[in-house]
Parts: C-alpha cells; structure tokens; sequence
C-alpha cells in the first residue's frame, strides 16, 4: 500500500513538473503568414490561453496585420497577438518560434536574421519549430546555426513538414512529420497538436523532411499514373466513375484516384469539379519534385521515374489552362475528357 502510494505521488509530481515546463512557454513568435501558415498560426493563437502572446511576422506586413486583427476581435478569446516589424523582433523574446516559408533560401535567410545578434535569455531553452517543406540537408545547416547561436542547450531546432493542405490548415486537421530527438518530442507536440490533428515522430533532426519528399514524390508519380489511367479507360469506353470504382477496390487504389480523382464528376470534393482550382497547386508539387529530386542525389538514390515526372509537371504549368491550378490537372493537360 505504501508503495502504490509512493508512486502515484512521484507520479502526480512529475505531471505538475511537465505542466509547469509547459505553461512557462508563454510567449510564440509565427513567422510566414501564407495560404498555409496564415490557418496555422489562427489555430494555435486560438487555443492558447488570453496569458499568452504571439508575434506575427511576414513580408507582407498586411497579412499580419489582418490575421492580428481577425485574432482580436473572436469572441472565444486566445492568446494575444502583436505585429512584429522583422523576423527578429518577433523571436526577440519568443520562447517558442514557429516558421512557415517557401522556399530553403527564404528558410536560411529568416534564421540568419533571427540569430545574427545576440537573442536575450529566457527561462527555457527556446523551441524553433520550422514547418517548412525544404531540402533535410538545408534544413540541418540551419539547425547548426541554432545550435552555434544558443549553445549549451539554450536553443533546439527541430523539422516539422506538415500534410492536409490549406483545407487540413484551416480545420486544424495537418499531420505533422517531425525530425527531433527524442527529448524534444513532447515539447514539440505540445504546440504542433494545436495546429493539426496528428504528429509523426520519424526520426532525428531532419528525418521529417525526409519522410514528406519521399511521401510526395510517390504521390507525384501517383497522380500521373492515375491520370493517365483514367484517360485510357475513357477513351476505351470506360465510364469514369465505374473504372473508378473498380480502381478503387482493386489493386490501383491510392490517394488520387479515390480522393483528388482528376476526372471531374468522379469525386464530389475533388478540385476537377472546380475547373482544378484550389487543393495542391501543380507548383508545390514541382517544387516538393525538385527538393526530392536534390535529397535523392545527395543521398545517392536512384529515382528512375523522377525526371520524366518533373517534366510533365514542368510542361503542364507552363499552359494557361493549368497554370495555378491543383496539380491533378494533368489530366487536362493529358488532353482527357472533362
């Protein structure tokens, strides 16, 4: 008995020890207010208590303005929200920093700004959670620079890709695919739950970049496929939606066919029945192409099927009638029957 009592007060006291860690990260910086960051940031402000406060920072200095004001007014309360003039006044006293950029120079240039001087100590180490899809190998020089600007532990940075779209963004349903050790990963979910429904621990610093190119670039050779099949089918005589279904119970099925179909009709929610607009623009996807295509090298991976894909996506953008759409609209490209 005086054991069992023992060990639900360690118990009790290690759970008043991680809340305690936990609420002394009261102050946020979010940096990269796109279609992905602007939902994500809405998210976590949103479920942080009125104690905390959040700095929003972007290059366009009207997207920050507008989300701090659309934070302002809810009703439901959150976390209070500033407009930070640069990248480093919003780090300046932020316990936890959180990034969302296009691209891995935009990545490396935002942490330069942040770290080129010396950032003031707070109660914690600081938290740099980068939710950017870039290169692992970009995104390891920039947690060097972490580690050489805070060391002795006063600073942790940790890879984040997320998955769901803007949709997914919006809904607070992403899928986090996190790169950190382990020690960090608790820390890391903490504030990665208030912004999506899932995380993915796939390994150390840099193993969630990894784990996200390897899913798109099977996902980009995934789309192509099923346009094309759909395409045949059609133009065998097939109606879409049966070859579709046969598809979707058979061995053929994936994500494209019975979620993002290409053929407009097929699936209610798909962006085909939106002449293609909106979902996973057919630009990310050469993008995360291009970045998977830079990690495979680097690692010395055959890809035998990747240039081919690339340049379908490449030519397909270049035509007015795909240009900015979502990225299944190769079937148009393809010359297939809408």
């Amino acid at each position: 008995m005086r054991a069992n009592t023992r060990f639900c007060k360690q118990l009790l006291a290690q759970r008043r020890t991680f809340s305690s860690t936990a609420r002394r990260l009261d102050n946020y910086a979010f940096i990269g207010l796109g279609q992905m960051g602007y939902q994500m940031a809405r998210n976590l402000q949103s479920k942080l208590p009125p104690s905390d406060t959040i700095r929003l920072y972007d290059i366009n200095r009207g997207a920050a303005e507008k989300l701090a004001q659309e934070m302002s007014a809810q009703q439901a309360g959150g976390a209070s929200a500033h407009v930070a003039n640069s990248a480093a006044d919003a780090s300046r006293e932020a316990d936890t920093v959180v990034t969302c950029l296009p691209e891995p120079q935009h990545v490396k240039a935002i942490y330069e700004s942040i770290l080129k001087d010396e950032l003031p100590p707070r109660p914690g180490p600081r938290l740099f959670i980068d939710c950017s899809t870039i290169d692992p190998t970009s995104s390891r020089v920039v947690a060097a620079a972490v580690d050489k600007a805070l060391p002795n532990g006063q600073g942790h940075f940790v890879d984040a890709p997320m998955s769901g779209g803007v949709v997914g963004a919006t809904a607070g349903t992403l899928t986090f695919m996190l790169g950190a050790p382990d020690s960090l990963v608790a820390r890391s979910e903490i504030v990665l739950q208030r912004m999506g429904k899932r995380v993915l621990h796939c390994g150390p610093q840099g193993a969630g970049l990894a784990a996200k190119l390897a899913n798109n670039y099977l996902l980009a050779i995934e789309n192509i496929a099923t346009a094309e099949a759909m395409n045949l089918g059609a133009r065998w005589g097939l109606d879409p939606k049966v070859l579709a279904s046969v598809i979707n119970v058979s061995t053929g099925k994936c994500w494209p066919s019975e979620v993002n179909n290409p053929v407009p009709g097929v699936v209610k929610t798909a962006p085909a029945n939106r002449d293609y607009q909106g979902g996973f623009g057919i630009g990310l996807m050469r993008k995360d192409l291009r970045l998977a295509i830079l990690a495979a090298k680097e690692a010395d991976a055959k890809l035998v099927l990747a240039d081919k894909a690339s340049e379908v996506y490449e030519t397909a953008e270049s035509e007015e009638r795909c240009k900015g759409r979502d990225f299944s609209v190769v079937y148009r490209w393809l010359g297939g029957k809408e």
